[in-house]
């Protein structure tokens, strides 16, 4: 069962676009998750920091929010942080929550647009284009990767 760490500025809507659209790349993520059932959603945005966890869940479609087990803890409240992770903050906070969670070994995907926030080369992550947002062909592409990830 894979781990979709989800960031929402610049994946589920082009980075500093305007409110109004907000979310609207959201129905390709969803699409994407609707062909993996078995995969569990960890939100990473920094939206995470600034809205209730209820707030972010009423975004969802209801099948789609049931399929989001919960936040990344933040990386000024991690303590033993591996010096592999240091400065690499995203990162550092997802295997953070793998190890809280009982599941360190488990394959997760990190769905982002900032490659910086990972290590170099880091495979887990799957970067899209922050001008953009997740487009139909990233979405396709996202959706072969979570199911390879099975």
């Amino acid at each position: 069962m894979p781990i979709l760490f989800l960031d929402f500025d610049g994946v589920l809507h082009p980075e500093h676009c305007h409110e109004s659209r907000h979310f609207c790349c959201l129905s390709i993520l969803e699409d994407a998750l609707r062909q993996v059932p078995e995969c569990q959603v960890v939100i990473t945005s920094t939206w995470r920091l600034e809205q209730a966890y209820e707030d972010l869940l009423e975004r969802f479609s209801p099948d789609i929010a049931a399929m989001i087990e919960g936040v990344t803890p933040r990386y000024c409240d991690l303590t033993n942080v591996p010096n592999t992770l240091v400065g690499y903050e995203r990162e550092a906070e997802c295997h953070a929550w793998l190890w809280a969670n009982d599941v360190p070994h488990r394959r997760w995907v990190a769905v982002d647009d900032r490659s910086w926030l990972y290590r170099p080369f880091c495979k887990s992550l799957f970067l899209v284009d922050g001008r953009t947002g997740l487009t139909q062909a990233t979405g396709s592409q996202l959706t072969a990767r979570l199911q390879t990830t099975l």
